[in-house]
């Protein structure tokens, strides 16, 4: 089954859904805030957003209630900047996309309130917004040309659109591991070289001239990638599931690869953050926090039977590990900053050629292809 038709993160408001174990995504979203309101404070100096509509596409939005944070993040720095440019406000269509699995339903029931909010803070005189949702993945195309200002995606670029090709060497591992085979991290690399191309050259014709994008994914603090930052979270729960293999709690009929993330640490702020300030919970926190981003992946290779189970396992595994290979808890106690995870927010603008007035790609998908320019800024944590 495609990637598409099954990933998405654990749904509903449970003890362990994604909407309950994504305080790290909101960390991020709200430090990456004064790069946002740069990148645009500087379309409009180029008079990008005094059209009628402003249109806004969050993509990878998820559910919950990050992704109006994103979309009110966006609205308020729109309508200072035009408070502090005597310009009237541009009413709002904010588009939020994301597979078909996500959870909508519940995003969609959280819209009375935030319509609401919006109404409170900025009074009659404002907008309006219309808020619609795009389903389908951001490695095809979803939106009419030249129709969106402004794209924003946080936390959801390292996902791959497939599995990597030629990787049935990778044994037992269930992402890229240290003891991976050299073709195995090379095909990741050249599978996300595919796929950031594409989304660039799929962008680069649906922003306006002089729109602009602000991705923000995940990277290394450093170039190796059997780097602990990569690497150590995913062990554990790879390790989980090769103890219940050999438990005989299920069998594999061949060698099982999935997708998983270019750079697999999705999580570890969010878990350290709260192991730091709640050490009792170490192990249940971490294993919540990963549970609420890859369940429904595990879910689709190896049924609903496994899960409990194996996270269970998991938190176990992240409270006692052997004295050469601390747990995460400890890990984290004794040195908060080797588990920050670098953390790359790039606003990549989509100028126009001289004699066009769109916006242009290249055959190599790049955007801007006639003086298009962008900037990029990497930051930890703090």
């Amino acid at each position: 089954m495609a990637p598409a038709n099954i990933l998405h993160m654990s749904v509903g408001h449970g003890d362990s859904s994604y909407d309950n174990n994504s305080l790290m995504q909101e960390i991020v979203i709200q430090n990456t805030l004064p790069f946002l309101k740069h990148s645009i404070k500087g379309m409009a100096n180029n008079n990008v957003f005094l059209d009628h509509c402003f249109m806004i596409a969050d993509l990878g939005c998820s559910y919950g209630t990050n992704t109006l944070l994103v979309a009110s993040n966006i609205i308020n720095t729109v309508t200072e900047v035009c408070k502090e440019n005597n310009y009237k406000p541009p009413q709002f269509q904010v588009s939020l996309n994301d597979l078909f699995g996500n959870d909508f339903n519940n995003l969609f029931k959280l819209l009375p309130d935030f319509y609401a909010k919006l109404m409170k803070e900025k009074g009659e005189n404002f907008g309006p917004c219309f808020v619609s949702a795009v389903p389908g993945s951001f490695y095809d195309r979803l939106f009419p040309d030249q129709s969106l200002h402004l794209v924003h995606s946080s936390y959801s670029i390292h996902w791959l659109s497939q599995v990597p090709e030629h990787i049935e060497n990778n044994a037992l591992n269930i992402y890229v591991a240290k003891d991976s085979p050299p073709n195995v991290f090379q095909e990741y690399a050249k599978q996300f070289h595919t796929d950031f191309t594409n989304f660039l050259k799929l962008r680069s014709k649906e922003i306006v001239c002089g729109g602009c994008m602000v991705l923000t994914l995940l990277g290394r603090s450093i170039a190796d990638s059997t780097s602990d930052d990569a690497c150590d979270l995913w062990e554990q729960l790879a390790q989980s599931l090769r103890d219940m293999l050999e438990e005989g709690s299920f069998s594999f009929d061949s060698s099982i690869v999935f997708q998983g993330n270019w750079d697999p640490q999705d999580t570890d702020y969010t878990n350290t953050k709260d192991l730091i300030e709640l050490s009792h919970n170490h192990g249940r926190n971490t294993a919540k926090v990963v549970k609420a981003v890859i369940e429904p992946l595990l879910t689709s290779h190896f049924g609903n039977s496994i899960i409990d189970t194996l996270f269970k396992n998991h938190h176990q595994a992240t409270l006692s590990m052997p004295p050469l290979k601390p747990s995460i808890a400890d890990h984290c106690r004794r040195d908060r900053a080797a588990v920050k995870p670098s953390i790359a927010t790039l606003s990549i603008a989509v100028h126009c050629r001289r004699d066009e007035r769109r916006r242009t790609s290249d055959d190599n998908g790049a955007v801007g292809s006639g003086g298009g320019a962008g900037t990029s800024t990497f930051w930890r944590l703090n």
